[in-house]
């Protein structure tokens, strides 16, 4: 991704969240969060496809919730499961190809990130 694409995002991001804080009117809150993007925000679809790109072995995952890799290219939770959180929505967003999925996960927002472009859409 190129670097001037990823300080945009992040300046879009900090004007959402400040704005969000500083106006008094109540917001209503999201109630779903659907990721589209590349490795740099999936969420371990790459677990359930055949490709060579994995993430789940250590240290993925060492500062994850459950301390274990998950298919996530990070050794934590990922910026989009932070949107998720402060937004209040969920913790964590699942991987749209995880076979847990609930009907509730699949409501509320998954990440059908692989390796697309980074977009993060919340639905009111």
């Amino acid at each position: 991704m190129d670097y001037s694409l990823a300080v945009y995002h992040i300046i879009v991001l900090w004007f959402i969240f400040f704005t969000s804080k500083t106006q008094t009117q109540a917001r209503p809150k999201p109630s779903a969060l659907f990721v589209f993007g590349d490795s740099t925000v999936d969420a371990g679809n790459n677990n359930f496809l055949q490709t060579p790109m994995k993430s789940h072995f250590l240290p993925y995952g060492r500062d994850f919730i459950s301390h274990i890799p998950t298919g996530r290219f990070s050794n934590g939770r990922l910026v989009t499961d932070f949107v998720a959180s402060y937004t209040g929505v969920k913790d964590i967003v699942p991987a749209y190809l995880d076979p847990t999925l609930t009907i509730q996960d699949l409501m509320t927002g998954v990440s059908f990130a692989y390796i697309l472009g980074l977009h993060c859409y919340v639905v009111s």
